[in-house]
């Protein structure tokens, strides 16, 4: 533990050292994070303090070589090693480099799948899945899943990286979690990289607090995410997916938690998935009227309750570490409700949603019965074909009046307006009706006279148009009572496809719709 605790205070006083050098050179050569509308801070401040906490791990390993202990021995460049580091710089270099000169969400994710990929090659990857007590073993699978791990943590801590030394806070605590965890099961070396990354973490954060004087930057957060990633599934622990790959995941509850939301809030609400927005874990905890310092603080003693929670699991082997799960899932559930995120996922909401998709990939009967409709009326060979399913599909969407105006022709073959657009009051209700270039229906019961008029109607006046869109074929005008039969969920979905249906087959009949 010594050797361990040696590393820890090397790599804590090359941070607090490198720190201020690293904001130094982010104001001399631009790398500076500007006030915007997510940000909290209202002046420029570095953000490029990742590079003092990779240099700060960096320069610990290497001097780690000068103590001459059983731990430190161990640290040697093996293939899969030397593969973890050059991945690790990879994915490193490419967030630096965003941190001065911004890159594409597609480029960045680009760059962490093949530093990913570099680890697996070298030798670090999740290779046997139990499956009903069966071992599987294939090498694609344990590449995709190798290289999800990995990007996975690497945009968690990219995502918390939101209020000051939120990030770098929660990375400490998994980092020292970790440190014992690997020491009490003997993985020395496992333990001493984790030392050496918790002391960067920590004298980074010294910095980093609110007020922060610099930020971690992408350069950082890559390096964090891919580290606490290669270094949970180094040594004994990487040939399985059990309880050990939980304790990470665990120790990081937070930003995993968050990193799973957030793509499917924004899916749910319509934007772009892989976005920024200020719908964060802790952005939800400032809307409740929290302070940066205290939302920090919260997420804070969170974080501290579920690493001892992932020590408890490691020493919990019976029933009872499902109870831990089941008390953490139950807690997760109770917050999430507590921060209003299930606002998005509401039953109403999700049978809407469902009943949407129904409805568009045709499964629904009314939406399958329309569809013939539709196809009939295609097939009309008249105008009085067309307007006898144009009456029927009225109906059947209950609504009270229809009425069809044909646009008259000139010699010139450019079309005038329809001659009457207003629905015209009838002494005598007549249930179908044909005046010239004009057509009307009304629903039984439905008076013109008395009726008309009414102050619950919804009037849709749909203009016919042509296939080049230069010329007017007419106007479709329909009238639904909406106390007496309000409109229903599709109804102007269905009145849409009718009127492109009708216009459709007015251009196939071509001259036949001519007055």
């Amino acid at each position: 533990m010594t050797t361990i605790l040696t590393i820890f205070i090397i790599s804590l006083v090359l941070s607090l050292v490198l720190t201020p050098f690293a904001g130094w050179l982010g104001e001399r050569f631009g790398a500076m994070d500007m006030p915007g509308e997510r940000k909290i801070h209202s002046s420029p401040i570095p953000r490029c303090g990742g590079l003092a906490i990779f240099v700060a791990f960096f320069i610990t390993l290497a001097l780690s070589a000068l103590i001459t202990t059983g731990v430190s021995d161990k640290l040697i460049l093996d293939r899969e090693n030397t593969f973890f580091l050059l991945g690790a710089l990879l994915v490193f270099g490419v967030g630096l480099f965003d941190d001065f000169h911004r890159l594409g969400p597609k480029v960045k994710f680009l760059f962490q799948v093949i530093g990913a990929s570099v680890a697996f090659w070298g030798g670090l990857r999740i290779e046997f899945f139990s499956v009903f007590s069966i071992d599987l073993h294939f090498v694609i699978l344990s590449y995709f899943v190798t290289v999800f791990w990995f990007v996975f943590f690497i945009n968690a801590i990219n995502l918390i990286d939101g209020l000051d030394g939120l990030a770098a806070g929660i990375t400490f605590f998994a980092s020292a979690v970790l440190v014992i965890l690997s020491a009490i099961k003997g993985e020395y070396l496992i333990a001493m990289l984790f030392a050496a990354l918790a002391g960067a973490v920590l004298g980074f954060l010294r910095y980093n607090f609110n007020p922060a004087n610099i930020f971690m930057g992408d350069g950082g957060s890559y390096f964090l995410g891919y580290a606490i990633a290669g270094l949970s599934i180094m040594g004994s622990i990487k040939n399985q997916v059990g309880a050990a790959m939980l304790i990470p995941i665990v120790a990081l509850g937070v930003p995993i938690f968050d990193t799973i939301l957030s793509p499917i809030r924004r899916f749910i609400t319509g934007r772009k998935m892989f976005y920024p927005d200020n719908g964060h874990f802790h952005h939800r905890l400032k809307e409740m009227g929290f302070s940066t310092k205290k939302v920090v603080w919260i997420i804070y003693k969170i974080s501290f309750c579920l690493c001892v929670l992932s020590v408890a699991l490691v020493n919990v082997r019976d029933e009872r570490a499902g109870m831990f799960l089941i008390l953490i899932g139950a807690s997760v559930v109770i917050f999430i409700r507590k921060l209003g995120y299930l606002e998005y996922v509401t039953s109403d909401k999700i049978y809407g949603w469902f009943k949407d998709i129904t409805d568009d990939a045709g499964f629904r009967y009314d939406r399958r019965n329309f569809l013939n409709l539709q196809i009939q009326m295609g097939k009309s060979g008249n105008l009085e074909e067309v307007w006898q399913n144009l009456c029927t599909a009225a109906e059947k969407l209950e609504f009270d009046m229809a009425e069809l105006h044909l646009c008259r022709r000139r010699e010139d073959n450019v079309y005038d307006g329809p001659r009457d657009v207003t629905p015209r009051i009838q002494k005598k209700e007549r249930r179908k009706k044909r005046n010239g270039g004009s057509f009307q229906w009304t629903r039984k019961g439905f008076d013109i006279n008395k009726h008309i008029c009414g102050n619950a109607l919804l009037k849709l006046e749909l203009p016919l148009i042509s296939g080049n869109g230069h010329q007017c074929m007419g106007i479709l005008w329909m009238i639904k009572d909406i106390k007496r039969n309000n409109i229903s969920h599709y109804t102007l979905r269905r009145v849409e496809h009718l009127r492109r249906t009708v216009n459709s087959t007015l251009g196939n009949l071509g001259d036949g719709v001519s007055l």
